[in-house]
């Protein structure tokens, strides 16, 4: 199993070519070698590849899923984490209806984490400590350890969305 960067090879229709009067801008964004910017993802986009953005997870049998923007990323020890990766692995609980993973200042790590998240079906044996606890353990075992948030909040009230989520 590996995560990176989503590029892509091959030209396609309706691909983009320039941004208007910033063709350098374009240039350095999309088609420079995204591995060694910051050191996120080594080695995922050659120097002829488009950049799309988004970061990809491919399993062992070789299945691709989108993990979400790459500029939504937390920096952790030196570790980047996509805040939408963490989201994805919360969000599969039976008893979390949605999440947000935010980024705060730490003094020691860089950035700290804090999951926030809206329960489902809370009355199925979970206290919302234990339910904390729960998605911080899972968090540890589906990604890593430093991944696991630093501060868990249990939203109770209505969770206002956007039309991107």
């Amino acid at each position: 199993d590996v995560s990176g960067a989503l590029c892509i090879s091959q030209a396609w229709p309706r691909m983009p070519r320039t941004i208007y009067n910033d063709h350098k801008r374009f240039l350095e964004t999309y088609l420079t070698s995204y591995a060694g910017k910051e050191n996120m993802w080594q080695d995922t986009c050659t120097h002829l590849d488009f950049f799309t953005g988004d970061g990809v997870y491919c399993t062992s049998e070789g299945y691709y899923q989108l993990t979400g923007w790459l500029d939504n990323i937390i920096s952790i020890s030196g570790h980047w984490l996509g805040t939408a990766e963490v989201e994805n692995v919360v969000n599969h609980h039976v008893a979390v209806a949605e999440s947000a993973v935010i980024g705060y200042p730490h003094e020691i790590k860089g950035e700290g984490k804090m999951l926030s998240f809206l329960p489902r079906n809370i009355t199925r044996g979970y206290s919302t400590a234990t339910l904390a606890a729960k998605l911080q353990e899972l968090i540890s075992k589906k990604i890593a350890k430093y991944a696991a948030p630093d501060y868990v909040q249990v939203t109770q009230a209505n969770w206002s969305n956007t039309h991107t989520g």
